[in-house]
């Protein structure tokens, strides 16, 4: 009795955001098949994982999809906004709606093996399947960083990870301490301020970034500089590129630039430097408020100064920004806190994700367990890697670049898909 043969794709993609459905389309239309693996529904990370007041922190016009850019195609009519929640799903299904891909929802997949012959093995929830290219499309945010001593902290005070939150509504009457400076720790740091608690923030390395200036917004300027045209490969420090957070502002009530120092001032907001330590009531700091403060508006400047330097290079005629003045600076740093003492009851904790791939069995990562590739193509014939930052360009990842990733890569698989004929035919 012979075993029934596994289903077979040309291409598994793993991931049904929209880094994977762009793929698939982009795939189909050179007449390639592909099936797509999402363990819960697709673009599930947007409904469910996101809070209630969430937008965009970059424009709409930056959301192109391949042959679905949100004017273009879509018909959005505020391409200058920032879309909420629902609005950035009802984009993504219409996407979904328009290319149809051969999406399998609620099919989790457990393991992608190589084969000594060439292809794969993907053992999914369903059974196995086999494939001669996969592509690994589940992005790098699968399991929320906590550091160890958070398990030291009182059992009377709430803890929760970003991942979960949703509202205020789900906190404790009190203050809150919020953990993390990223695009999420200083857009939550705003929900409470707007429900009227009182707020204390860990303020980490992340950088900040203008907003509007000289009469535009600041991504409209670095667009038409070229700035997000650089790729990796020519960057001038690839290695900041990869590492450094995302730089913090807001696309909340049409967009607005985040400055720590002006909501201390104006908001009470309590900074601190960074979360060092916790045990029972207690938490520690390190000594690095200022630092961190100054390092941001240091890339704050940096940024500006290079939209004027493209202002002067082109000749425009732009209006005049008064200089940057820092409203605030802090004159000790405090290095603990006794968060009972500050009536904090609650702890927030914005640090971060880290990826997980050990379901992968190939050797494609270093040691530090980051997959390897040249625009997400790696060593290992047939395995490839989509929806990183920097996979190409700073538009990797995010909606503005994964038109150009995912036509690039689409076009790789199908080099690697017709060299064996070619090599038979000749």
């Amino acid at each position: 009795m012979t075993d029934k043969p596994k289903p077979h794709s040309p291409v598994v993609i793993v991931g049904g955001g929209q880094a994977g459905l762009s793929t698939a389309w982009c795939l189909k239309q050179k007449g390639i098949d592909s099936i797509v693996f999402e363990r819960h529904e697709k673009f599930h990370s947007w409904r469910h994982n996101r809070w209630d007041s969430f937008c965009l922190v970059t424009p709409n016009w930056q959301c192109r999809l391949p042959d679905f850019h949100y004017d273009r195609d879509y018909g959005g009519t505020d391409p200058d906004g920032f879309m909420l929640k629902d609005q950035i799903t009802a984009y993504l299904d219409a996407f979904a709606d328009r290319t149809q891909p051969d999406l399998r929802e609620g099919v989790e997949v457990t393991r992608v093996v190589p084969q000594d012959s060439g292809g794969f093995v993907v053992d999914t929830s369903i059974g196995q399947w086999t494939c001669d290219q996969v592509v690994i499309a589940t992005g790098g945010y699968d399991t929320p960083i906590e550091p160890a001593y958070a398990q030291r902290l009182s059992p009377g005070i709430f803890q929760m990870h970003s991942v979960e939150y949703r509202n205020v509504g789900q906190f404790p009457e009190g203050g809150v301490l919020i953990v993390g400076t990223g695009q999420s720790g200083v857009q939550l740091m705003e929900d409470f301020l707007r429900a009227g608690r009182d707020v204390h923030l860990a303020v980490g390395p992340a950088p900040r970034s203008p907003r509007r200036y000289r009469g535009r917004d600041a991504t409209d300027w670095l667009q038409e500089a070229g700035h997000y045209a650089i790729t990796i490969a020519r960057h001038p420090d690839p290695v900041k590129a990869v590492t450094q957070t995302n730089h913090y502002m807001s696309g909340r009530d049409g967009g607005k630039e985040i400055d720590l120092r002006r909501f201390h001032v104006e908001h009470g907001v309590q900074l601190y430097g960074s979360l060092a330590d916790m045990d029972g009531p207690k938490a520690r700091f390190l000594p690095d408020l200022a630092k961190n403060l100054d390092d941001a508006d240091r890339s704050y400047l940096g940024i500006r100064a290079q939209i004027d330097a493209y202002i002067a290079r082109e000749g425009i005629d732009a209006p005049a920004e008064p200089p940057f003045e820092k409203v605030w600076a802090p004159e000790e740093e405090r290095t603990e806190l006794d968060l009972a003492e500050a009536g904090i009851t609650s702890v927030l904790w914005a640090i971060g994700f880290r990826p997980d791939y050990g379901w992968i069995k190939a050797d494609v990562f270093e040691a530090r367990g980051k997959p390897v590739f040249d625009r997400g193509v790696t060593a290992h014939r047939g395995l490839h890697f989509i929806g990183l930052g920097w996979l190409h360009t700073w538009g990797s990842g995010r909606f503005l670049g994964i038109e150009e990733d995912s036509r690039h890569l689409a076009g790789q698989i199908a080099a690697q898909l017709a060299m064996p004929a070619r090599r038979v035919a000749g």
